[in-house]
């Protein structure tokens, strides 16, 4: 389907195909009170981050993960001060096995109260497991929301899901309505806003229209994902703006992976823009399977130092946290991605060392 088809679709507020139509009715929207819609800070010098080592970092790893060592992992991050955590995938583990044992995760896992937890949720099968999975656990809040994807490009999106981005329109509207009606709320996220690993550079308009489409049916935020790495402040800012002209600052985060070292400055980049939310994993774990070459995304441990001793507040321990990047990483036998971390290790070393007598 054209991009003005998906543009027209986005303006109405419908997901449409060429036999049928789906309208986001505005009843759904208010079973949820407004003020849960949103990971947007309370003031505007708080940085809120989606810690999402757990789901995208480890979904690329070729050893097999327990899933007792991921409960480890979510119950870490959560003590170090992680307070939105992606914590697995209703995805079919046949396509990615290391998002297989998800329910087992969720019931596992310390559900610390001040945390919120989220997972992707693919299609509407994936749907249908986590909610026989709250079913079984009634007095168990499980999880917080899910998370929703689509590309900004045909071509990436039918290598992901074997659909094009207006037929994975389509089949998100319907989890969306499901969840939303559930009480659950949903946020959005649109692969290779900057380049598709299949067909380069991605027109901007494109990424506009489809955040447009996703917010219309009832998203509450959309994360914008530079998955191959490629973006640079130019290629980004040029994006944002495209973006912003029809879609609320606000209801938008970034998603930004370091393939060209450029997931920190692209990050500031957007909080300069006047996003609000960002994603990032611990240890730069991470990659895509569908985009060949793209490395990890970029470290929450760079990223909260990045705005250290700024004008803008954002949680997390970050001691703690490069306790947890090393712990994680040794366990996977990989390379610690994150620069900050290792200049910590390497002053905590140091420090260590016995003083030279003058």
């Amino acid at each position: 389907m054209a991009l003005p088809s998906i543009s027209r679709l986005a303006a109405r507020g419908r997901c449409l195909t060429s036999s049928k139509q789906f309208t986001v009715t505005r009843a759904v929207h208010n079973r949820i009170p407004s003020s849960s819609y949103s990971t947007a800070a309370s003031s505007d010098n708080v940085i809120n981050i989606v810690e999402v080592g757990p789901r995208d970092g480890l979904q690329n790893e070729s050893a097999v993960i327990p899933p007792a060592t991921k409960v480890e992992l979510i119950n870490k991050l959560g003590r170090a001060g992680s307070r939105i955590i992606e914590a697995g995938s209703f995805v079919s583990p046949k396509w990615v096995p290391q998002m297989a044992g998800t329910a087992e995760i969720l019931k596992k896992m310390d559900k610390l109260p001040d945390v919120k937890y989220q997972v992707l949720v693919p299609n509407e099968k994936g749907l249908e497991n986590l909610f026989a999975l709250l079913d079984e656990n009634p007095d168990k809040p499980l999880v917080d929301e899910i998370a929703v994807f689509t590309a900004a490009t045909d071509e990436f999106s039918k290598a992901n899901t074997n659909t094009t981005v207006a037929e994975s329109l389509e089949k998100l509207s319907r989890v969306t309505r499901a969840s939303l009606e559930r009480g659950i709320q949903v946020r959005g996220y649109v692969s290779v806003v900057i380049t598709c690993p299949y067909s380069g550079k991605v027109d901007p308009a494109r990424v506009r229209d489809v955040t447009k489409a996703l917010l219309d049916m009832g998203c509450y935020e959309v994360s914008l994902g530079d998955t191959v790495g490629t973006g640079s402040p130019t290629t980004v800012s040029r994006m944002l703006d495209s973006v912003m002209s029809v879609n609320p600052v606000r209801k938008l985060a970034g998603h930004f992976h370091d393939t060209f070292g450029m997931g920190v400055v692209n990050a500031v980049t957007a909080v300069d823009a006047g996003i609000r939310t960002l994603d990032s994993s611990i240890a730069g774990l991470g990659g895509c399977p569908f985009s060949p070459g793209a490395t990890g995304n970029v470290a929450t441990e760079d990223i909260i130092y990045a705005f250290r001793d700024s004008k803008y507040r954002i949680a997390g321990d970050l001691e703690a946290l490069v306790d947890t990047g090393f712990w994680i990483s040794d366990l996977l036998k990989r390379d610690n991605s994150s620069r900050v971390a290792k200049a910590i290790r390497a002053r905590r070393e140091r420090d260590r060392q016995p003083k030279a007598k003058l």
